[in-house]
């Protein structure tokens, strides 16, 4: 019981708590990088085509939300890349960028705009695009591409505790966390806006996934170790915090 309290007390945490603590905003240290960096010499970069209303087949939002349902089950069929770019467009695009690199305005909330997170995408039907393991740079519309292995479905499924559909899926969406973007700002509290915002997000891909004519479904029962080793994570100042398999239905 005291674990239960404990935990639900975390439920309960504020920003009252961040009286009497100096955040490293507020000390003047430089804020993150919107973006994790990654070595743009030898970086293998795929361009998404640009946001196409043309892949939506449902326009009306109240059909849009009252059909949406956790999918567990997809067919064999590909997405289209016009229909993977606009999901990542909707999830975790940008619109604004502003006081010189400080924040972005995204399509998505995010406490005080710290979008602490990074989107990667492990592809296995998805038209024009090879299988493996890609990061998405909402800076530019882009895919990172960053590995490929054999038996990756297996593997999937195993880290996702034997859910079969994750690893079968055409594309698998997941979100890690950079816990300092949102620390910069708000210290102890930024964990509580992080595990907000997570779920801002994937809303997001249900919703827009229902409007293409796909289903998802949120997964937060996977193991944590095995997910960040399986994209080579460190698990410490990067971790998995949500998952969520897309495909037609």
């Amino acid at each position: 019981m005291d674990e239960i309290k404990q935990n639900r007390n975390f439920i309960k945490s504020n920003f009252a708590r961040l009286e009497g603590i100096t955040t490293d905003q507020e000390k003047g240290l430089p804020h993150p990088p919107l973006q994790k960096p990654y070595d743009e010499e030898s970086a293998k970069i795929i361009e998404l085509p640009e946001v196409d209303l043309n892949v939506l087949k449902k326009t009306d939002i109240f059909r849009c939300l009252k059909e949406r349902r956790s999918r567990r089950q997809f067919t064999s069929e590909y997405l289209s890349k016009k229909e993977l770019s606009f999901l990542l467009w909707a999830t975790q695009g940008v619109d604004k960028v502003i006081k010189d690199g400080y924040a972005t305005l995204r399509i998505v909330p995010s406490a005080g705009a710290r979008h602490p997170f990074e989107t990667y995408l492990v592809v296995n039907r998805v038209d024009e695009i090879d299988n493996g393991v890609y990061r998405y740079l909402p800076l530019l519309h882009q895919l990172l591409f960053i590995f490929t292995e054999d038996d990756m479905a297996e593997k999937l499924t195993e880290a996702n505790l034997g859910q079969r559909f994750v690893g079968d899926a055409p594309v698998v969406f997941v979100w890690s966390c950079i816990p300092y973007r949102g620390e910069w700002r708000y210290h102890i509290s930024a964990a509580k806006a992080i595990l907000l915002d997570a779920g801002h997000i994937c809303q997001n891909l249900y919703i827009t996934a229902e409007a293409i004519g796909c289903g998802t479904c949120a997964i937060g029962a996977y193991d944590q170790e095995s997910m960040d080793n399986l994209l080579r994570l460190d698990g410490e100042d990067e971790f998995v915090v949500y998952l969520a398999p897309v495909g037609r239905y």
